[in-house]
């Protein structure tokens, strides 16, 4: 029961990510995003230095291939980290939401394309229902949900490269943030120099603020990892609902943003698809494709 407790927690800091990023608008989303990898580095390798008996062997089994992997994996984690931040600060959390809802359905249509998965019939309805829900949007307001579907897409592919990858989840998140603290640290130092860093001068508070990103980052995936110790992917799957769920409730109760039947309508259709896919998922089967993977977005 611990570590339902623990999931829980992970998925709920999560969700509640969208009323941190919303603490300081001001800041550009980018420069939000630079502020967040080097001081989340700064943060796992601090957790790393002070365990590092024990977590030595995995970083020193390191090689040019599984670096090249994990940069992969970073660009993708950077995007995904990127277009959250932005959806939450130019109001359209209820439309990232969407995307998060999406993606266990995403990656199952990797795991057919990429791993050859072979899909029951009520998976394919499942999937048949989420594009359904997407084409309904798209008919009704004639543009596609494109931050919904680059969310989904980012991180469907962030898990896609994360399920070859060999290293244990908060090692491969030091490595993937140690790819692109250096690039980071250049990016915030220009704008530093050329007086467009919101870093030292837009007051104390957001200083700390993006300082404190580090650790609202890392902090949750300390308690997932801690989770998925203990208790079975199948209810990990079931709890991963609840972080774009919270999204979702402040998009339109916090936060006003307009959800109209003709929305509820496209979201009722996923969300459909979404119930026939949990259902599938929780009866006994020897494998399953990879719905639930490491999350180091938000």
């Amino acid at each position: 029961m611990t570590g339902v407790w623990y999931g829980i927690a992970a998925y709920t800091l999560w969700g509640l990510l969208t009323l941190y990023w919303r603490l300081f608008p001001h800041v550009p989303a980018m420069q939000v995003l630079g502020h967040r990898i080097v001081w989340s580095f700064v943060v796992l390798a601090a957790i790393v230095a002070g365990s590092w008996q024990r977590r030595r062997p995995a970083l020193q089994a390191v090689t040019v291939r599984i670096v090249a992997l994990y940069a992969l994996a970073a660009v993708l984690i950077g995007a995904n980290w990127f277009l959250y931040v932005f959806s939450v600060n130019h109001g359209f959390i209820v439309e990232s939401s969407l995307g998060y809802f999406m993606t266990p359905l995403v990656n199952v249509l990797m795991g057919v394309a990429v791993f050859r998965e072979r899909l029951r019939p009520m998976q394919w309805a499942a999937v048949v229902f989420a594009c359904a829900g997407v084409a309904w949007l798209t008919l009704a307001y004639g543009t596609v949900p494109r931050i919904a579907l680059a969310l989904a897409a980012s991180f469907g592919s962030y898990g896609l490269v994360k399920k070859k990858a060999p290293l244990p989840s908060l090692e491969g998140l030091t490595v993937e943030t140690a790819v692109l603290f250096l690039p980071a640290v250049l990016y915030l130092a220009i704008l530093h120099r050329t007086g467009e860093g919101a870093f030292l001068h837009a007051g104390g508070a957001t200083d700390l603020l993006l300082i404190a990103g580090g650790v609202v980052t890392v902090c949750p995936l300390l308690l997932f990892a801690s989770a998925v110790r203990r208790v079975p992917l199948s209810a990990i799957g079931i709890l991963q609902y609840i972080a774009p769920t919270i999204q979702f409730l402040l998009g339109v109760f916090a936060f006003r943003e307009p959800f109209t039947r003709v929305q509820l309508g496209g979201f009722g259709l996923v969300w459909l698809g979404l119930a026939v896919f949990t259902l599938d998922s929780v009866r006994p089967r020897r494998s399953a494709p990879f719905a639930v993977v490491d999350q180091a977005a938000r």
